[in-house]
């Protein structure tokens, strides 16, 4: 495989070189100390990038200039700050000069900025440099070389890309500078957060432990332990964008739990084969096979792999990976909640990862509570006492800080007065504040993915929220900037102590009675609720994945039935064909999905007119899906896709809001109802392998898909015409391909002035 390929060439090379830090800033003290070096510094900090500036770094009694030298060659990136002052100090010179010979002896990345400078005096060392290279010569006379290898090396930076700040707002320079440092590191995580406070001293440690540059360089693996929301994966984070470039390959699996419980060890070994070989098409292996190239090809390579949220032994023991046999050099991290684990696994190293000092957590709730403004002095006094209930605890602080925000000091003190009066979980009473401050949209957007979407896509879900009337656009933004969600490469992520909490909000007045809950998220409790038809009209939402096979559906006829106020249903189950016909379903459902649908028609009572916003019913085992009309005026999806006995559509007269219709792989499908060309909005209709339909009929003189921009039909084997396009002038794309019976094609395909060539 073309992976294989790389690893070996990789491994072939030289030893990297190992750098102390990320990042070494070289300024000019006096001219920007206490403005731009500072605020740059501070944010790269912040991002868990290891910065190096002489006046914070330097030990006392050091030769510093042995230092500096050897500080600039240990990092991965200088930046060079040129200001008004830079070329009068001989310091700065000689600093500039050294970091222009590791970038022509390491090919280390170096970014001029240029700070109330021109960019041409610096590189032509006039203007304001002028006068400090005339006094530099006259007293360098006796070592006139000196004074070209500054300007040489001037002029080098100069003619780099880099960035002219002056004149420009700082905060914004400073986000783009920092970002194209976290880019030319490649880091995973630094991207993704801002609030990182005491990590590089932290990290510092963790390196030590994982002894990177000891001699006897066999593998090693280290375990973070510790308390839910204590900062485990923060730690591993900075700690994997820290090291990762010194492996032949690397991966870090995220929620080793979750995806252990959703699809076993394989679904683990799939995440570590794609990150740390870049394999593809894993899905067509066996669970073996995936084993076999675990171990043939990570054992041979020097690697990282990160575990993350590991909550049972066996999720480790599953996934072919013998760290005794690991190449050497080789590093293994596990966070995880539970000592044991580590333990009985043979870490190394078992670190115990603390909670914050009195100072950082005061920091980190400065920065959640007022931003860039300083406390009022009301609320600076209340300090200590919040910060009492929070326990020095990271996730705590976060959620209450930004609670607080904006919040006056009346509004701090009845905060206060309730964690008072309820002390018997005071980590979970501080985060209940948070929720129970929000709106009740937000409530029910926080709880929906707590119990449901943790991890999910943002568009998905947005999708989602937004058909039960939750406003998730602003919602979901003032859920995040309460710190109760994060959004990371599009996806929604909630820590998994606020996931509890979530949960047990849901739960908490009915604990043992699934049926009494507003919403359903495990099988178990689902199957419990039908069974015993024990659900009521409290349950609003379920979401499960069906993983075992139902003999007889008919269980779920009753209990969903009893559900009327039921408004979200997403089932995923295997394809179960049942005879017997569900009697009734909420008509007050917004969202329907239930791929692997095993009844042959939607139920007779069924009436969600002004609900109904998607309906999903892929791969079910529908033959008709409604008899006569129903009316669904609100209806905007309607997915049937590879209903393999779907024969016929229903009449679509009242889906008047109807813009999206898949029925591809549908192959029994005979007869589309000609009402379709009623639709008005229909943007996208897909056809494609409905390998029964000979005819498509859209009722020429009544068509009104003037909206149609998208009709796939390739696949449809038994076509012998196509319809009349004379009214579907806005269609932009029309596949044909594979439609091997087609006898004629309707003379007004060729008005289409908007159908794309390709």
């Amino acid at each position: 495989m073309d992976s294989s390929n790389r690893i070996e060439s990789s491994s072939a090379t030289a030893p990297r070189r190992i750098c102390k830090c990320d990042v070494f800033i070289s300024f000019r003290g006096p001219d920007t100390r206490n403005t731009l070096v500072d605020h740059l510094y501070n944010h790269l900090i912040r991002k868990g990038i290891f910065t190096f500036k002489d006046d914070k770094t330097l030990e006392q009694g050091q030769p510093i200039s042995s230092q500096l030298l050897q500080a600039i060659r240990d990092s991965r990136i200088s930046i060079v700050v040129f200001s008004p002052d830079y070329a009068a100090s001989t310091w700065c010179l000689d600093e500039m000069a050294a970091i222009v010979d590791c970038q022509r002896e390491f090919n280390q990345a170096v970014f001029p900025v240029f700070y109330d400078v021109d960019p041409s005096h610096v590189r032509k060392q006039n203007g304001v440099y002028q006068e400090a290279f005339i006094s530099h010569s006259q007293k360098f006379t006796q070592d006139p070389a000196k004074v070209q290898r500054w300007k040489s090396a001037m002029t080098t930076l100069a003619n780099s890309v880099g960035w002219d700040v002056t004149n420009k707002p700082e905060f914004g320079e400073i986000e783009k500078i920092v970002q194209k440092i976290v880019k030319t590191l490649n880091h995973k995580f630094s991207g993704f957060v801002d609030d990182l406070i005491g990590m590089q001293p932290r990290v510092e440690g963790l390196e030590k432990l994982l002894k990177l540059r000891s001699e006897d360089d066999g593998f090693r693996v280290l375990g973070l332990w510790g308390m839910g929301g204590i900062g485990k994966t923060t730690h591993a984070t900075a700690l994997y964008d820290r090291i990762s470039y010194q492996f032949d390959a690397s991966c870090f699996v995220e929620n080793v739990s979750r995806l252990y419980n959703d699809g076993g060890a394989m679904a683990i070994q799939k995440q570590i084969l794609r990150q740390a070989l870049d394999e593809k098409n894993l899905d067509t292996y066996s669970p073996s096979e995936i084993s076999g190239i675990i171990t043939n090809r990570l054992h041979s390579i020097k690697v990282l792999v990160v575990l993350d949220n590991v909550d049972h032994l066996k999720q480790l023991e599953e996934l072919a990976i013998k760290p005794k046999l690991l190449c050497e050099g080789s590093r293994i991290i596990i966070t995880t909640r539970d000592a044991h684990i580590l333990k009985v696994y043979e870490a190394d190293e078992v670190h115990n990862v603390p909670l914050l000092s009195d100072k950082e957590a005061r920091e980190l709730f400065g920065r959640k509570a007022f931003k860039r403004e300083g406390p009022s002095n009301n609320c600076e006094e209340l300090i200590p006492e919040v910060l009492k209930y929070a326990q020095r605890h990271p996730l705590t602080i976060k959620v209450v800080g930004a609670f607080l925000c904006s919040r006056n000091a009346a509004q701090w003190r009845d905060a206060l007065d309730r964690l008072r009066n309820n002390q018997e979980d005071e980590i979970t009473n501080v985060l209940r504040i948070s929720y129970d401050g929000l709106k009740y949209e937000e409530q029910e957007i926080f709880l929906h993915i707590a119990c449901f979407f943790r991890g999910e896509r943002e568009d998905y879900v947005k999708r989602i929220l937004d058909s039960l009337g939750l406003y998730p656009i602003i919602g979901i933004s003032v859920i995040a900037q309460k710190s109760l969600i994060t959004i990371r490469n599009q996806e929604i992520h909630m820590h998994e102590m606020l996931q509890e909490l979530g949960k047990k909000i849901v739960r908490e007045k009915y604990p043992q009675e699934p049926g009494s809950w507003s919403r359903i998220w495990s099988y178990k409790d689902f199957h419990h609720v039908l069974m015993s038809e024990t659900g009521t009209n409290k349950i609003k939402a379920i979401v499960v994945d069906i993983k075992e096979d139902i003999t007889d559906c008919s269980q779920m006829v009753e209990g969903l039935s009893k559900m009327k106020d039921l408004k979200l249903l997403i089932v995923h189950q295997k394809n179960n064909h049942s005879e017997s016909r569900l009697k009734s379903l909420s008509s007050c459902l917004k969202y329907l999905s239930w791929h692997g649908y095993p009844f042959p028609s939607l139920p007779s009572v069924f009436h969600p007119s002004e609900c109904l916003v998607e309906m999903n019913l892929s791969a079910s085992s529908i033959k008709s899906l409604w008899e006569g009309h129903k009316i669904f005026v609100r209806l905007t999806i309607l997915d049937l896709s590879n209903s393999k006995k779907l024969i016929e559509t229903p009449n679509f007269e009242w889906c008047t809001s109807l813009k999206r219709l898949d029925l591809s792989g549908c192959t029994k499908l005979q007869h589309v109802h000609p009402s379709i060309g009623l639709l008005a909005r229909l943007v996208y209709l897909n056809l494609r392998n409905c390998s029964s339909l000979v005819t498509l009929n859209f009722g020429s003189d009544e068509c009104k898909l003037s909206s149609l921009i998208v009709l796939h039909l390739s696949g449809c084997t038994k076509l012998e015409t196509t319809p009349d396009f004379s009214r579907i002038l806005n269609l932009e794309y029309l596949d044909l391909e594979q439609c091997t019976s087609l006898a004629k094609v309707h003379e007004s395909l060729w008005s289409l002035g908007k159908l794309n060539e390709s």
